[in-house]
């Protein structure tokens, strides 16, 4: 008997999750990042995704707007596992069949999760004094290692 993982999956503790990460103080507006939100109802199709709207700006989002997970059909329970799966370090074919889903949608799914991911990973600015220790490296002696060997053998190139 083979069980259906994605029943195992609570889709509303997934958005609450969404919702603790992503705005663990409050809801925050992803066009003008206003705090002044109002609810706006649910999701017809994902009950548990909820609905918002700027009191500021009155433009409407809800718990995905903005993410990697917006836009797409598949439940997010289903993009939770896929992401669980991909840090099991399986491949899109195991995927596709653990999710019984076809390998092309799966393909989709984890591209956009390893995108999404290094799309946020924040740009690093040097600040302050920055130290780089000297390399010298002896390049266009292919095949001809002796001759490497002799050159840093040498007194002139003692220090």
């Amino acid at each position: 008997m083979r069980v259906n993982i994605q029943g195992l999956i609570d889709n509303a503790k997934c958005y609450r999750m969404v919702r603790q990460l992503r705005w663990p103080e409050q809801v925050e507006c992803p066009h003008c990042h206003a705090t002044q939100i109002a609810k706006n109802g649910h999701d017809e199709t994902q009950p548990d995704r909820q609905r918002y709207v700027c009191r500021l700006c009155n433009r409407a989002f809800d718990d995905l707007t903005g993410t990697v997970f917006s836009g797409h059909h598949q439940p997010l329970a289903v993009w939770m596992l896929c992401l669980y799966f991909m840090g099991l370090n399986l491949s899109n074919r195991q995927i596709a069949a653990e999710l019984e889903m076809h390998e092309n949608s799966i393909q989709e799914m984890t591209t956009t999760l390893r995108n999404g991911i290094v799309a946020q990973e924040p740009n690093v600015m040097l600040e302050g004094t920055v130290e780089c220790d000297e390399v010298y490296v002896i390049a266009g002696h292919k095949g001809h290692s002796e001759s490497v060997k002799k050159n840093a053998a040498s007194p002139e190139n003692a220090s």
